[in-house]
């Protein structure tokens, strides 16, 4: 959980010092991917009494919305790329 956690931030930062904006989408739709796994790793661990329920279904809810918040930003990136 901890390494698609810190992922996301990371592929994020990483896209956004690309050159191109063909790299910067690469890196967002890794960051959402990350962000799809980590959410798996949630429900896991809810599934097996590692995590609290309430704390689980709060930290999916997180993700989710980090997730549409990486989707707006690839769908500026092909806007900006329009220009």
């Amino acid at each position: 959980m901890t390494r698609s956690g810190l992922s996301v931030p990371s592929n994020i930062a990483e896209g956004m010092t690309r050159p191109t904006i063909k790299d910067r989408i690469r890196f967002l739709h890794i960051a959402r991917g990350s962000c799809a796994e980590l959410r798996t790793q949630i429900y896991i661990g809810m599934e097996i009494d590692y995590i609290h329920r309430e704390k689980g279904l709060q930290w999916v809810a997180e993700t989710k919305e980090i997730a549409a918040m990486l989707s707006g930003l690839i769908h500026k990136q092909f806007d900006f790329g329009k220009c």
